[in-house]
């Protein structure tokens, strides 16, 4: 099947972890991007700084906003075909504290975002990020995108919400909307407060002792660079038959957090205790204990399957991280 033509580009969440790669892949394949980051006072583009460091690629537009002003959304979406909706408020534990400011932006954010896209006109495809984490704790595994979705958390809560609202202009609106599920994504610039790059950062720190929570707890974790081309294969898909549905992407494989530790122990050729502690758990009845995909739907829409071992994505984040000094320093004192 031939591929859809992608036309003029328009990325939310540039500047964060996932965001920041599927912006630069685009770059990189030449498709003209515009690529929105929060807004701050210090005029940076989080991690599309590097990508821009010596001369901004001409096929790439910046712009800082907040998906939360609908007046600006509108205004700069205006004339694009394809958007890929990534900001959000992700931290699940933040969520406890402040819940409003979850639902605020991925809620009434993502209704800001379809309107401008419903405004402009020309949007032939609209693909909306969710997370695994709308499933809550495992009712059956793997995970297909037929399981109930249960708010666990505000975080979780706010997405199911956002998840909604898209299903609705899709079915009330007529927005070209697809929603893509990212299982446990991990890789070069993300967050320390993941469990993944917070052990990494533990080790090449020296430590022999390593701070975890939930041991038990079994996920399904997706290189990055697998989860980016997931939402590629979703705006390339010709088939309009994707549209109004949900996929799910990850391995298809769960690994409990006890033996991801020991994993990244052999690979790192470093030998460490654990300790477990309690401020690093979840709520007991917030805690979502097992998470698996079921990624078979996007592989029959699109021919997509993930790419990277675990084993392989925890090489290429560690050899990332060691070359970070500055980095760990900068972020080891508050997720460490």
């Amino acid at each position: 099947m031939s591929k859809r033509d992608l036309g003029k580009i328009f990325v939310t969440g540039s500047d964060g972890f996932i965001g920041s790669h599927l912006v630069e892949n685009l770059v990189e394949r030449g498709f003209e991007v515009t690529a929105l980051c929060q807004y701050n006072s210090f005029g940076k583009y989080g991690w599309l700084d590097e990508l821009t460091q010596k001369i901004c690629p001409k096929n790439l537009n910046l712009i800082l906003g907040d998906i939360r002003d609908p007046f600006h959304m509108k205004k700069i979406i205006k004339g694009h075909d394809t958007v890929f909706h990534l900001a959000a408020l992700i931290a699940i534990p933040y969520s406890y504290v402040a819940p409003q400011s979850y639902f605020e932006t991925n809620v009434l954010g993502t209704l800001n975002i379809m309107e401008a896209c419903l405004d402009s006109g020309v949007v032939s495809r609209f693909i909306h990020t969710s997370t695994s984490e709308v499933y809550g704790s495992a009712q059956f595994v793997p995970i297909t995108e037929n399981h109930p979705l249960q708010g666990q958390s505000p975080y979780s809560a706010s997405k199911i919400g956002a998840d909604m609202a898209v299903e609705s202009y899709f079915r009330s609106m007529s927005l070209p909307s697809v929603i893509l599920r990212p299982f446990n994504t991990y890789g070069p610039r993300q967050s320390m407060r993941a469990v993944i790059p917070t052990i990494i950062a533990q080790v090449l720190s020296g430590k022999s002792e390593i701070k975890l929570g939930n041991l038990t707890a079994t996920r399904d974790f997706n290189y990055v660079i697998d989860t980016v081309e997931a939402f590629i294969a979703l705006a390339h898909c010709n088939n309009d038959s994707i549209l109004g549905q949900s996929f799910n992407t990850g391995t298809g494989q769960e690994i409990s957090i006890e033996d991801l530790a020991k994993l990244i122990s052999k690979v790192t050729d470093k030998k460490f205790s654990i300790i477990t502690e309690d401020e690093r758990k979840r709520p007991e009845k917030s805690e979502v204990e097992r998470l698996i995909s079921d990624p078979t739907k996007l592989f029959q829409a699109t021919g997509w399957k993930s790419k990277f071992s675990l084993e392989e994505g925890i090489f290429q984040l560690t050899h990332w991280m060691k070359n970070r000094e500055e980095y760990l320093k900068e972020n080891i004192r508050y997720y460490v």
